[in-house]
This record gives C-alpha cells, structure tokens and sequence, in this order.
C-alpha cells in the first residue's frame, strides 16, 4: 500500500485507533457480557460475509485532496519537489497534509517554515483545525512551537526571518522539511544550507523536502532557476546547480561516481484545481482586477513574469513548440555571441515558408576557446544540410594587442564560416524593436514570427525576464545575463528569408587561402 493510501484511509477515518481515557469521576462500566455475545452472535448469523467498506459519502471525511496537481503532489517521490504557480490552487493545505503520513512513525521530525511569525500565525490556526480531527491525542506546544503525536513523532512549526537564523537548526537532523511560499526567501542559502540537516536513520522513513509558492517575490530568480527552467513542468529531473545548469552527481572515487545525487520536481498549480475557490467566482474576480504582469503572475501561474521585464508579450503558450525534424530545403543559419570567461551562446534558426523564424538548437558554454567552439559548433550541426551562413558578434574580427589571429580567424580557420554582426549606432534599439515585432501574435493566425524548440532551456529561461534598462527604457540592461540575448539579437537582423538569393541546397566546402590565418 501506497503512502499516499494510507494517509487518505488516516484522513477519511476518524485518527487512529486510541484507547480512551476513563474519568476519575466515573468508575468503569462493567460489561454486560450476556447481552453483548447474544447481539455478536445474531449480527455473525445475518451479516454472512465480510460487509464492504462503506461508500466515502457516508464516512467520516477530513480532508480530501482535489484531483491533480495537489494530489500529484502529496504522491511525489522526488527528494525536492515543489508545487506553486497561481493563487488559491490549494497550496498551503497540501503542505500542511504532507507530512501527516509520517506521524505514525515515532522517529518523523519534521519543520515547516515561513518567512515571517505573522504569516506563520494563520498556518498554525489551519493546523489546528485539522490536526486533533486527524490525530486525536496529538499535542500542540505554543511554547515549542510543536506538534507531538501519540507516536512520538514531532512537527515544528516556526519561522526564518534572515538568512542566518537558519544556523539555529545546526545539529538538528529532520526527515521531512517544507518551506511555504519559497520565493520571499531573496538567495537559496536556507534552503540548501536545511538540505544538510535531511537525514533519517530508519530504513522505512524516507526524507523529503518539500516547498510551496506563487511566481514573484524576492526570490523568484533563483526558485525559477531551481525548479523551473530545467524540465518540463510536471516532470521529474535530475538535480542541478544553479548557477552552472550542471547535473549534481556523485564524485570521482565515490562508489556511486557519476550517479545523478537527487531528484526534482516542480507541479504547477492553478485556481482551476481548487473548485472551492474557482466555481465561487469572488476570488476570480480579484485576480483579474490586478495590473498585467502581478495578474499572470497570481491568476496564470506564470513565472516568465518580472518587475521591469523588457519582452512581457513572451507566453511559453505560444512562443513554444515542441521539437520536429527541419526540412533540409528550409533556410538554415546560426548566430553567436562569443565569451571565453562569461558565456558564448550560439543559436540556429530555420526559416519557413511563412517566414516564420524557427530557434531550433542552441549551445551555452563557458570557458571554451574560439576553436574549440568551433569544433563543437561543427559536430552539432553536420547533419542539418546546408548552413546558410553565421553571424558573429563583430568585436571577435579585433585585434586584442597581439599580432596573432583574431578570434573569428581562429574559428574561420576550423572551417566555421561568418560574418561580423551589425553593431551600428542605434543597432542594439533596432534589434530589440524586431525581436518585439516577431513576438507579436497575429490577430488572425494566432502565431507569431519567431518560435522556440521546448529544448532551448536557456534562452527560454532568460529571455522572458531580461530587465529594461532603467536609464534608457529602449534597451535592456546590458549588466543582466544577456548572452543568449545578444546572439538571438544578431540573428534576427540578418535579414532571413526563405527564398534567400543565390540559395543552394547543395553542401559548400570551405578552404581557406592561408591555412594559419583562415582568410
């Protein structure tokens, strides 16, 4: 059985089976022995076999989980989940059911964390609520701040003002740990610093960290980095670091060497799935009165949302199609924003017959020579046919104080062909005023002129909340990761077309005159 079907038989009873407590007033009744074997012994007579469970209508039901996301939810068994997105989908609830599946087992320890005490006064009410109902027995310390059941297993429930109270848990050891409403947290040091207190030394108690939120707040970046930006909505995927998009794995020497560590899971939520709220219409309505970007945030669930953002038209609804094989007659190209101690990004597009720009592979590495990413640049793409040309941030055709080759000379050399991207006056303006045209979607259509493959995980993650620049609202702020930007930039202003002139489907070769130099 399932632990997710234990904990709903817990909840739609009415707690486990306790002994009661005899009044010191009253003494205890004595049986009436004679009355109550004839009443077995006739009920034995008549009942036959074993009566079936009786429909959930008629038992006692404390809570019970609405279909989807919330039960999805309560049923994860990744390490790291976390479920968030629009308001009112029934969040706080389901973290506050979560680890009562546990508190039969006298070793759980389990904290439950939020922000501020005054947010964390309204869940120790709804825990109130419903915890006795659960667990008749159960004990609540105001003093502790705890919830002890009869088992023994324990529940706190406080608060994580700063990031360094979370050092006041330094040598507590927890097997289930929640944070809800995540993003208020402004950097992940609480929640990784908590994962090092995770541990259960019971074969048959498992540790989890679980975690609630709404798009925005002070830590949407890193929460959108995290659980986001590397999977799919709804799937399970390997765990990985923040700041360099890598899978965490076991290490060299480890019996377990290259081994994914954990995994994560990130289930959207919806008003929709909360009937409660949603068929009422009252907390609809709300929603729907607030300003644009907090409206898609509270109401949508959407986390390509940001204070100041330059491109708000982006919708994963539309501007994202999953992948398909590109016919080899459709114009091909790349672009690509070089960096060696930052990032290159490097992206290729496919042209349509409509004209539509098609994103369909992109590259973001750092710490890699010109030639190198040239070679790499090379092998990703000898089975896309014809690429029609390249376009390279035009600084890399400069001499940096050296005699030697250039970086686009290096990458010429390799056989990677390109030409110096527009970085005019006024070509930065230029190029974000067409990135917002191909966003646009058409009133009759429906699409727009430039979509991205589900693969791109990069640019989809950045390009939604790439800042304004607040000096010159024309422009985003170049001090922002904007890489992948600038490479998206250069491609969309090469002017592709479908029928480019003196467009050839057969393969070029390339041989440079000067096989040091590549020209």
């Amino acid at each position: 059985m399932s632990d997710l079907e234990k904990t709903k038989r817990q909840l739609s009873a009415s707690g486990p089976n306790m002994p009661k407590r005899q009044s010191k007033k009253r003494k205890p009744s004595k049986p009436k022995e004679s009355a109550q074997k004839q009443k077995t012994l006739q009920s034995a007579k008549v009942s036959g076999p074993p009566a079936e469970a009786a429909p959930e209508e008629e038992r006692n039901v404390i809570f019970k989980p609405n279909e989807g996301p919330q039960t999805a939810f309560l049923a994860a068994a990744e390490r790291e989940c976390l479920y968030g997105g629009a308001a009112g989908g029934g969040k706080s609830y389901a973290m506050l059911v979560d680890p009562l599946r546990y508190m039969t087992h006298p070793q759980f320890s389990g904290l439950l964390l939020r922000k501020t005490t005054e947010e964390l006064r309204e869940l120790i009410w709804k825990s109130q609520e419903l915890y006795p109902k659960v667990y008749p027995g159960i004990k609540w310390s105001e003093r502790k701040m705890q919830w002890v059941a009869p088992s023994g297993a324990r529940l706190w429930l406080s608060y994580l003002d700063r990031d360094e109270d979370v050092l006041r848990y330094q040598g507590l050891s927890f097997s289930w740990i929640g944070m809800d409403e995540m993003t208020q947290w402004q950097t992940p040091f609480a929640w990784n610093y908590l994962r090092s207190r995770l541990r259960s030394t019971a074969s048959d108690l498992p540790i989890f960290m679980r975690a609630t939120t709404n798009p925005g707040g002070v830590g949407h970046a890193w929460v959108k980095k995290m659980f986001i930006d590397p999977a799919v909505f709804g799937e399970s995927f390997d765990a990985t670091d923040i700041d360099t998009g890598q899978t965490l794995r076991y290490p060299t020497g480890h019996k377990r060497q290259g081994e994914a560590l954990f995994k994560r899971r990130f289930i959207p939520a919806r008003l929709a799935d909360n009937p409660y709220l949603s068929e009422q219409g009252d907390y609809e309505a709300n929603l729907l009165s607030l300003p644009e970007h907090q409206r898609r945030q509270l109401l949508e669930g959407s986390w390509d949302i940001s204070e100041g953002a330059a491109f708000t038209e982006f919708d994963r609804n539309v501007h994202v199609v999953e992948p398909y094989e590109i016919p080899k007659t459709w114009t091909k190209f790349r672009s690509c924003d070089y960096g060696y101690g930052s990032y290159s990004a490097v992206l290729w597009f496919a042209v349509n017959p409509d004209e539509q720009l098609i994103v369909y592979r992109e590259l973001y590495v750092s710490k890699v020579l010109a030639s190198d990413l040239a070679d790499m640049v090379l092998e990703l793409e000898q089975d896309d046919g014809n690429i029609k040309y390249g376009v390279l941030d035009s600084s890399c055709w400069h001499k940096r104080g050296d005699t030697g080759p250039s970086l686009a000379e290096q990458m010429i050399s390799r056989g990677c062909r390109w030409r110096p991207s527009d970085r005019s006056a006024g070509s930065r303006v230029a190029g974000k005023n067409e990135l917002h045209r191909r966003l646009k979607v058409d009133e009759d259509t429906f699409e727009s002129q430039i979509v991205f493959f589900s693969s791109l995980t990069n640019l989809i993650a950045q390009l939604p909340v790439i800042p304004l620049d607040k000096k010159n609202p024309e422009d985003i702020d170049t001090k922002s990761e904007d890489h992948i930007y600038d490479s998206l930039r250069y491609g969309i202003m090469s002017r592709p077309r479908f029928g480019t002139f003196g467009f050839s489907s057969t393969p070029q070769t390339y041989a440079p005159i000067d096989r040091v130099f590549g020209y």
